[in-house]
């Protein structure tokens, strides 16, 4: 078995761009959004930083193959996973 891993859903504070990342440290990770780590990327270019789902996995390729099919569902798939979770769209950082 490999490295876990989380897949993660971060919005702007609109709540209007929805971004899908996948990661094996979820609380560094988010961090680098939330600090515009990576200053030319799109989440800091739209100020996506809030984190608004997670689910973490034991193997970080199962983490992988979740991200994959996350991305590949419709807005309107993704809102109702969020929604499930956190039916607010708070930030949820402060629970890592």
């Amino acid at each position: 078995m490999g490295k876990g891993g989380f897949v993660y859903i971060l919005t702007n504070p609109k709540n209007t761009v929805i971004y899908t990342g996948v990661t094996s440290n979820l609380k560094e990770r988010v961090w680098q959004h939330k600090t515009k780590h990576y200053q030319t990327a799109f989440t800091a270019r739209y100020k996506i930083s809030k984190l608004i789902y997670f689910e973490e996995y034991n193997d970080i390729r199962d983490a992988i193959d979740r991200e994959k099919q996350i991305k590949a569902g419709s807005r309107l798939k993704k809102i109702k996973l969020i929604e499930e979770m956190n039916p607010e769209w708070d930030d949820l950082f402060h629970l890592l």
